[in-house]
């Protein structure tokens, strides 16, 4: 089809001419002929699809059928059919990759789960090398588009709108791919996750799950914390304290020794430091910092927290121990011509600036994700999640047993029993 239309291009150029009054010259009336039939073969082979030479003639036909030939219309319809059902595989790894951040969520407070990306990644990456692919091939037509357009041109009507689509569906399966495989924790072993001290290193790390890259190309991350959400997003809780980090904020994404390593951006040894500004309740401890740990008794259909403590508001600054942070990892992704921006949030974490203040730290972490069910939601880079403790909401007791085991499982590897959980809450509510 390109030598096609490679001559068609080469004799319009040579014998067309427009500008010039040559109706009564037979020779060039000959080549407007000849042209004029060179567009319609043109066209035809954009259009039909041929099929394979003596097909159906039974199974005794002695000659080999010819090759056949698949028009770019036929490309294009075909185009369409894989476009609709890698749209239904993505939404397929969508709720695989949810299930995937609900069971990182439930390991961060000590549940058993597996947590292993590599399944993930490997249709991920198969996903994208499709239509990747297709990518190519779509350019190749547009290529011959460009050359060669005419009236009612079916690569011109088509090309474009598979483009768009194809476009669409190739940036949501990147940004979706790229996720936070370990989240903000300490050196120490017996630390938690997500609760950090300032002046300690701590660590985190993204992956992004399509394992495509262009060697050639440096993908720089960056990480920030706490970055504003949009202009209509919700304020952030006055007094909010705000934080730097003092180590190195960028790095090049790495693609390890061997391609099954895969593309991640490891943070190691950050450090977090207070921007110093004048804060009102900041250090104010007491009933309120421990108001989702201990003072959270109610009945026994729900726990929630204490009644001073519901009645925060964003006009009342939050106590150190319910303020919610989160670092956001962004890449500058370019593979094959295509150029994302990729951005992907930690789940919300505690900073501390003492030891005292961990199990006040840690109850938070435990309140908030027990009822953050969605990770979605609880992963935004907005501020929304970041006002949970403004009016946080009660707890079930058969929820919060339930974490309250996977505590002990973490440590001791073996969870409450059924009389276990009946003495704690005998003891938060007393006997039915």
């Amino acid at each position: 089809l390109e030598d096609l239309q490679d001559a068609f291009d080469f004799c319009y150029k040579v014998h067309y001419q427009p500008g010039e009054d040559r109706s009564r010259d037979p020779e060039y009336a000959r080549q407007l002929q000849a042209l004029q039939a060179k567009l319609q073969n043109l066209d035809q082979q954009r259009r039909v699809r041929w099929g394979w030479a003596g097909l159906g003639r039974g199974h005794g036909c002695s000659s080999p059928p010819a090759q056949t030939h698949v028009c770019p219309q036929e490309v294009l319809a075909q185009m369409q059919q894989l476009l609709g059902r890698s749209e239904t595989l993505r939404e397929l790894l969508q709720q695989e990759l949810g299930d995937w951040q609900e069971r990182q969520q439930r390991s961060c407070l000590g549940a058993p789960a597996n947590t292993n990306l590599r399944p993930l990644e490997t249709w991920f990456t198969d996903l994208g090398q499709g239509l990747f692919q297709l990518r190519q091939l779509l350019r190749a037509l547009s290529d011959l588009r460009q050359k060669v357009t005419y009236e009612r041109d079916p690569l011109a009507a088509e090309t474009p709108l598979l483009e768009q689509r194809l476009q669409e569906q190739l940036t949501y399966l990147l940004k979706s791919a790229f996720v936070v495989e370990q989240q903000p924790s300490t050196p120490n072993p017996f630390k938690r996750p997500l609760v950090l001290r300032t002046g300690s290193k701590f660590s985190a790390r993204a992956r992004l799950l399509v394992r495509l890259h262009d060697r050639n190309h440096r993908m720089e991350a960056t990480i920030h914390i706490d970055r504003s959400g949009p202009p209509r997003a919700p304020a952030r809780p006055r007094g909010f304290r705000k934080f730097n980090i003092l180590t190195s904020s960028s790095k090049t994404l790495l693609a390890g020794d061997s391609p099954q390593e895969g593309l991640i951006c490891d943070f190691q040894y950050l450090t977090l430091k207070e921007q110093k500004e004048s804060r009102a309740g900041k250090g104010s401890k007491g009933a309120g910092e421990v108001g989702v740990g201990l003072g959270a008794v109610g009945t026994p259909a729900g726990l929630g927290p204490c009644s001073d403590h519901s009645a925060t508001s964003l006009q009342s600054p939050l106590v150190v121990t319910e303020e919610l942070h989160l670092i956001t990892f962004t890449l500058a992704y370019a593979y094959c011509g295509l150029e994302l921006e990729l951005k992907t949030s930690t789940l919300p974490f505690v900073i501390i600036s003492n030891n005292n203040q961990f199990s006040s730290a840690w109850a938070s972490i435990l309140w908030f994700n027990m009822l953050s069910s969605d990770p979605k939601a609880s992963r935004t880079p907005e501020p929304c999640a970041q006002q949970f403790f403004s009016a946080p909401p009660p707890a079930p007791w058969p929820r919060l047993a339930e974490v309250l085991s996977w505590q002990f499982e973490s440590v001791a590897e073996r969870g409450l029993s059924r009389d276990h959980l009946l003495m704690l809450a005998e003891k938060l509510f007393g006997k039915a």
